[in-house]
């Protein structure tokens, strides 16, 4: 949780210090010159934003070791996963995106491992 969170914060405020090198991080174009109607800029600083607040979300999460929170991520970040693939898939999202889809995955099914293997090694919860 507080390594994921530490990597949302750095990404989200690169993707606020520049917007360029956040957009080439994800293999997607960085536009030359705002055209009308661009908002590129607009949609990477919210979502740069979002990014910043997950992280710390998460890194304050795994410093108090909320294991509530960590579970709620779980079918969430599944359900990022499947909404980022059908974008692609769909032909909303370029090609690239489905890194962002596979980041969202592959942590959720690590945190649901890590949780599942610390629920058995503490047994069965006391009745």
């Amino acid at each position: 949780m507080a390594v994921f969170g530490v990597l949302a914060a750095v990404l989200g405020a690169v993707g606020l210090v520049s917007p360029a090198a956040q957009l080439s991080m994800l293999g997607l174009a960085v536009p030359g010159e705002r055209g009308s109607g661009d908002h590129t800029s607009a949609f990477v600083t919210a979502s740069s934003m979002a990014a910043l607040n997950m992280g710390v979300y998460y890194v304050l999460a795994a410093l108090a070791d909320w294991r509530a929170f960590f579970r709620w991520t779980v079918p969430f970040r599944l359900l990022t996963f499947t909404v980022f693939t059908a974008a692609v898939v769909g032909g909303r999202a370029p090609e690239a995106f489905i890194g962002v889809a596979v980041w969202e995955g592959l942590g959720a099914l690590a945190t649901g491992a890590a949780l599942r293997y610390e629920q058995r090694r503490r047994g069965p919860a006391p009745a």
